[in-house]
Parts: C-alpha cells; sequence; structure tokens
C-alpha cells in the first residue's frame, strides 16, 4: 500500500464509516481496486502523480467506466487530498 492508502485504510478498517465493512486491494473482475465497500457498492481509488498523465486518465476513464456497467460507483480522489483533508474524503 501507498502512504495515502494507509492512511485512508486507518479510517476505513473495522467499520469505521458509518458501519460499512470496506477491503482493501479487492479484486473485481479484471482489476484490483483500492478499496471496496459491497454493501454500498462503493470502489475508493486513490490517485497519485502516473494518474494526471494522459495515459493514466485515459486508463482510469476506461477502468471507471466498466466498472459502473458493474453496478460500482467509483469515487476517486487524489494523494493530496487524503493527507490534506482527509474530513471532506471521510464525508
Amino acid at each position: 500500500m501507498t502512504d495515502a492508502e494507509k492512511h485512508l485504510w486507518l479510517r476505513l478498517r473495522g467499520k469505521q464509516l458509518k458501519g460499512y465493512q470496506f477491503y482493501r486491494q479487492k479484486v473485481i473482475g479484471q482489476f484490483i481496486v483500492d478499496f471496496y465497500c459491497p454493501k454500498a457498492g462503493l470502489v475508493i481509488e486513490l490517485d497519485g502523480g502516473q494518474h494526471y498523465e494522459e495515459a493514466g486518465r485515459s486508463k482510469d476513464r476506461q477502468r471507471d467506466e466498466a466498472l459502473t456497467q458493474m453496478g460500482l460507483r467509483v469515487l476517486r480522489f487524489s494523494d493530496r487530498e487524503v493527507f490534506e483533508n482527509i474530513g471532506a474524503v471521510m464525508l
């Protein structure tokens, strides 16, 4: 896990977010997502610098579309958001 993922995981594990169970590094179809909550049908992805280059953005769009077609909601946050504004990420 990246430092940002560790930081967020400390807030998600053990049903700390409104009693919802999250899993980290969960395999869904052909993807490994950062965090997954099956009860909410929610995927949370954290994006470092490589995600802001054109190739990364294109790959993320395709991935998000595939996950959405599976009936999942995908939320993306930057590593910076996790470190600088964890309260907003947790809303």
